[in-house]
């Protein structure tokens, strides 16, 4: 896994957390959050999905995007769901970095809804 890209992808992770929090999302709600694989050869993003199955997350069906120079690449979400603490998304985050890291696919980051708190 490389460093720095597991450094960037923190400072994303802390920076998501504190704008949700102070646009006032709700500190206590539970978060779907979407994780996003991407891959050139599908048998390995397919290895990355069974991986990221067995680590608990919910896998959805690989997507065929077309890329600006007329390649294809093929995706999918590892979804779960989490309370906005920032020790668990970090866990997920370096466990899916992992699984990309030993199926060479590309981890493309998280993201999530702002939630209502409730009154």
């Amino acid at each position: 896994m490389n460093i720095d890209e597991r450094d960037e992808w923190l400072d994303f992770t802390h920076e998501i957390v504190d704008a949700l929090i102070s646009d006032g999302s709700d500190p206590d709600g539970t978060y779907t959050i979407e994780h996003h694989l991407a891959g050139q050869d599908f048998d390995m993003l397919e290895k990355a999905a069974v991986d990221a199955f067995k680590a608990g997350f919910e896998v959805g069906d690989a997507e065929e995007m077309p890329l600006d120079d007329g390649g294809l690449i093929f995706c999918f979400d590892a979804v779960i769901s989490r309370p906005l603490n920032r020790d668990t998304l970090i866990e997920d985050l370096d466990t899916l970095l992992k699984i990309a890291d030993k199926n060479k696919v590309h981890y493309d980051g998280w993201g999530t809804q702002y939630i209502e708190p409730v009154q």
